[in-house]
């Protein structure tokens, strides 16, 4: 698909550009309305194909939970292996759609790794994550950045106290989510290993409070969010900050989300996650 289009629905899933005007523009590039709508399917996720693990799988327990953040109650998808044990707590972020089926599944498949996955709702205050993607987006807008970053680091004490954990914590956040998973490495200290997918790097300044190791991957494509990531590797390095990072050729922002049949990449989407798997692995033993 042209490059041009892929970065228009990239303008209008992350800046105030309304869906009229977004048509409009696809409209021009496409050569007509009609043309423009039929390219839409490929473009918007589909939550059709949103399951890869059963919801019901025998292997896993899962359960909607809620827990407090002072005066914020904040829900959240929990999945666990079934087999005894104790296991590490990653925190699943979202991206900007919210928590929807397509964060979920990848709740159910980080479980199966082993590991006790939290997928909290960060519009929780908000009223929660509704079903349109584009009404989910607007309401991102009226979250607190700061008070948003308390309520995700609500989820390590909620993982604390879960029996089958062992308080060996671990974050991975695609998109507005991969932004979550730096700035949680800059606030929650028991965080020990970090894995944001093409998000926003966190204020430099603060990249010396970081004490968690970092596993990030960006996409070769991802013009906007790759502007930052050559200062926030030198602040790394400066830091003393243990990384590693991944830049995956001809990839484009949110290739991990097989949601999104454009913009997904079969061969990217697995390496980044084995390449996550085997970092949790090494750093929450």
């Amino acid at each position: 698909m042209d490059q041009r289009i892929i970065n228009l629905f990239d303008e209008y899933t992350h800046k105030p550009l309304s869906r009229e005007e977004f048509l409009k523009k696809l409209a021009v590039l496409t050569g007509s309305t009609a043309a423009a709508l039929s390219v839409l399917p490929f473009l918007e996720v589909n939550y059709a194909h949103a399951a890869t693990i059963p919801q019901q799988d025998e292997r896993l327990e899962t359960a909607y939970i809620q827990y407090q953040v002072g005066t914020v109650t904040m829900r959240g998808y929990l999945a666990k292996p079934k087999k005894k044990g104790k296991f590490p707590g990653i925190v699943v972020v979202h991206e900007n759609r919210g928590l929807n089926p397509h964060i979920e599944d990848v709740t159910r498949r980080m479980a199966l790794e082993g590991f006790v996955a939290l997928a909290p709702d960060g519009l929780s205050p908000v009223g929660g994550t509704p079903t349109n993607a584009d009404e989910a987006r607007e309401l991102f807008q009226k979250l607190d950045a700061q008070q948003t970053i308390e309520n995700f680091r609500g989820a390590f004490r909620f993982l604390e106290k879960e029996k089958d954990c062992n308080e060996q914590f671990g974050c991975i956040g695609f998109c507005w989510g991969g932004a979550m998973a730096n700035n949680l490495a800059v606030y929650e200290p028991k965080l020990k290993a970090s894995a944001p997918f093409y998000g926003r790097q966190p204020d430099l300044s603060m990249v010396k409070n970081i004490k968690a190791a970092l596993c990030i991957h960006y996409a070769e494509m991802d013009e906007r969010v790759n502007a930052g990531k050559d200062a926030y590797e030198k602040a790394l390095q400066e830091a003393g900050i243990k990384y590693e990072q991944h830049v995956y050729a001809g990839a484009q922002h949110a290739f991990h989300n097989d949601t999104a049949p454009t913009r997904y990449n079969e061969a990217a989407a697995k390496l980044a996650w084995q390449r996550t798997i085997e970092f949790f692995k090494k750093y929450l033993s």
